[in-house]
């Protein structure tokens, strides 16, 4: 396979270069063993040369077999005292496992995948209302709640900005909605419907999200887009299409076939996130999130998918945490959270004339408003 792509210097490099790597950490620990075998060895030979001497100065107080008993057992010395060492380091090491099987089995397990007692309508959500109940989340009990007690509600094909400066909670939001992290308090409806009552496929399958890190998986480009093979190749380079792709799909050797990287690597940080935008294009589903998600592409790919979403998904509701305030200055309405809390909810225009207000402050900082 490697001949194959001809990539047989990049694998010959990236292997000598690991190894240079293990080499580099080797080292220190054959002197480190070097240094206690001597230290060891020094301990072993006072011990023997203490029995000897406590022989010789009771030569006439203690028996030969005595003498041939002490010193027999103080030469085992030093071979005990490596074993010794080189056994409680193998301790403290492998230890290490127990604990991470010990944190792996106390992990608490998520929701169950399908809940038979309760299943959406198969063309659930038909509007994409979303509706929070005074919900609050928190990473762990023992930590603080991160969104405090979140109440509004979002029309169905609506387009709902979401900002807030670092910490505010906007990503956990994210996170509640795909259930990623359980309610402490509160519910959330999609077209009325309690998502903690759902199975979690029946949820997820259901939203789509373009995240700032686009996923890959090493396979071919079609796997990538329709991993489960529900969709057509034509319905796939339909998507393609839309997302501005097709003709660099063609141009590639095999076409969909073409094997991505693990992570995508050898694809540039745009098509990837062009990628995802054609898989989110794919399962077109009623929802859609936006966590951030040309916060990583240059000005000219941020156009190309904001056009695409704007036509595209033009009849869907899409909820946008935004890096570039310029992305979602054309939204119904905003949310601008802070610590947790919303603070503002209102259209774009009525913050910005609100000089006041914390999103105009956000959008003087990012030089949109003055």
């Amino acid at each position: 396979m490697i001949r194959a792509f001809g990539v047989q210097e990049r694998f010959i490099n990236e292997s000598e270069s690991k190894v240079d790597f293990n080499q580099v950490c080797y080292y220190p620990s054959i002197i480190a063993n070097r240094w206690l075998a001597v230290r060891l060895e020094m301990v072993g030979n006072l011990i023997i040369f203490f029995a000897a001497l406590f022989a010789v100065l009771n030569k006439d107080t203690v028996s030969s077999g005595l003498v041939g008993l002490s010193v027999s057992y103080a030469l085992q010395v030093t071979q005990t005292l490596n074993w010794l060492v080189r056994m409680t380091s193998d301790v403290e090491t492998n230890i290490v496992a127990v604990e991470r099987i010990k944190e792996y089995g106390e992990t608490p397990q998520e929701a169950s995948w399908k809940n038979p007692d309760y299943t959406p309508p198969k063309e659930w959500p038909v509007q994409g209302r979303v509706e929070f109940k005074d919900y609050k989340v928190r990473y762990r009990e023992d930590l603080e709640l991160v969104l405090r007690g979140l109440s509004f509600s979002i029309k169905g094909g609506e387009k709902v900005g979401i900002v807030g400066r670092t910490g505010a909670g906007k990503s956990s939001l994210t996170l509640a909605l795909f259930r990623i992290i359980e309610a402490a308090d509160g519910q959330i409806f999609i077209d009325d419907i309690d998502i903690a009552k759902l199975g979690l496929h029946d949820l997820r399958s259901r939203l789509t999200i373009i995240p700032q890190d686009p996923v890959l998986f090493s396979g071919s480009l079609r796997i990538n887009l329709d991993p489960f093979n529900c969709y057509t190749d034509d319905e796939v380079w339909r998507a393609l299409e839309h997302a501005h792709l097709k003709s660099f799909i063609k141009n590639l050797p095999n076409g969909l076939l073409y094997e991505v990287s693990e992570g995508g690597e050898n694809l540039s940080i745009g098509q990837r996130q062009l990628i995802c935008l054609a898989r989110a294009l794919l399962r077109k589903t009623k929802v859609l999130i936006l966590d951030e998600a040309t916060a990583s592409v240059d000005l000219e790919t941020d156009d190309l998918i904001q056009q695409t979403i704007r036509q595209e998904f033009k009849d869907c509701t899409i909820l946008t945490i935004a890096h570039r305030l310029n992305t979602i200055l054309d939204s119904d309405r905003i949310i601008v959270l802070d610590n947790g809390r919303i603070v503002e909810y209102d259209s774009p225009e009525s913050l910005l004339r609100n000089s006041s207000s914390l999103f105009s402050s956000i959008a003087k900082d990012a030089g949109l408003a003055t």
